[in-house]
Parts: C-alpha cells; sequence; structure tokens
C-alpha cells in the first residue's frame, strides 16, 4: 500500500517537472581572468581560423576514443595475503631464556627482538656484573645487534630503590 502512495507522489506532474528543468539556462563557463581574456582576443584577431577549429569536432580523435578498451579485474581477497604474511621460517624463532616468569607465556621469540622479561633480565645483569655481561656478549646470547644491544643499555635503566639511613635524612637539606 505505501509503494503504491510513494509512487503517485513521485510520478505526479513528471513532465511539467521535466519541461522545466529542460528549459532552464544552462551554466555558463567560469569566467576568464582579464589578461588570459585580452591574449584570446589578439589571437581570434590574428587567426579567425582558430574559432572554427575549437568549435568543430575530430573524426579521427573520436574514433580513438571508441578504440579504447579498458578491462578490470577485482583485487585479490586480502585474507589470501595475510596468510602469506603471517607465515614465518622456523628458524626465525629462538626459545625465550627465562622461563621462571612466565608472565605472558610466550612460546617463542623473533630473532633481532627480546621480550619485556629478558630485557628486564639482561639490563639488571648488566648493572651486577657489567664486566661479564658485556654489549657484545648480550648481542651474542640474544641474538640481537650490537648497535641495538648499546643503545638499550645507554638509553634503558632498571628500577632502583634508594633507602637513605635516618643520619642520611638530616643531611638532604629540604629546599
Amino acid at each position: 500500500m505505501g509503494g503504491l502512495v510513494i509512487r503517485g507522489i513521485r510520478n505526479f506532474n513528471v513532465e511539467n517537472r521535466a519541461e522545466r528543468e529542460i528549459s532552464k539556462m544552462k551554466p555558463s563557463p567560469a569566467p576568464r581572468h582579464p589578461s588570459t581574456n585580452s591574449l584570446l582576443q589578439t589571437q581570434m584577431r590574428v587567426n579567425p581560423e582558430i574559432k572554427g577549429q575549437i568549435a568543430r569536432k575530430d573524426d579521427k580523435l573520436l574514433s580513438f576514443l571508441k578504440d579504447v578498451y579498458v578491462d578490470s579485474k577485482d583485487p585479490l581477497p586480502s585474507v589470501q595475503v595475510k596468510a602469506a604474511e603471517t607465515h614465518q621460517e622456523p628458524g626465525e624463532f629462538r626459545l625465550p631464556k627465562s622461563q621462571h616468569f612466565d608472565i605472558t607465556n610466550i612460546k617463542s621469540v623473533p630473532k633481532g627482538k627480546i621480550s619485556i622479561v629478558e630485557a628486564l633480565t639482561l639490563l639488571n645483569n648488566h648493572k651486577r656484573y657489567p664486566e661479564t655481561w658485556t654489549a657484545e656478549k648480550i648481542a651474542q646470547e640474544y641474538l640481537l645487534e650490537q648497535k641495538d644491544v648499546n643503545s638499550l643499555l645507554k638509553y634503558f635503566v632498571t628500577f632502583e630503590v634508594k633507602v637513605f639511613s635516618p643520619e642520611d635524612k638530616k643531611a638532604i637539606e629540604p629546599k
């Protein structure tokens, strides 16, 4: 029932509305810049055949346009691409070094990367025993690049708690 009403409203006075749209003034082209307009006028005066060339249709160009053929194909579904990207070679992983924390149940770590627990452990080891845990040994042990290990040791430190004795508290002057 609702379709009949909507169709009746849509088709009401169709011919008059179409006639009104057809009889409207067509949009005029955008105005040209005055300097461009003067240049065009001078060229039209010098070469009057240009006006005829602008107005006529070129059959050769129209035939070229008819010969154009566009063939498009849908892209492959992204599911197949993602499946191919997630496949990793078995030799690119290593087992985590510290199993006793087991915070996130990490089964394997990619080569060139370390877990949070391993990062904290190696930073702590380097802080406690810097002569044993050098940057070279850490890079070799965790399969990391030397420059990354140097940056890690330079810019990251583990949390440290300092407890002051009562005598030291008196030595600190309040501001």
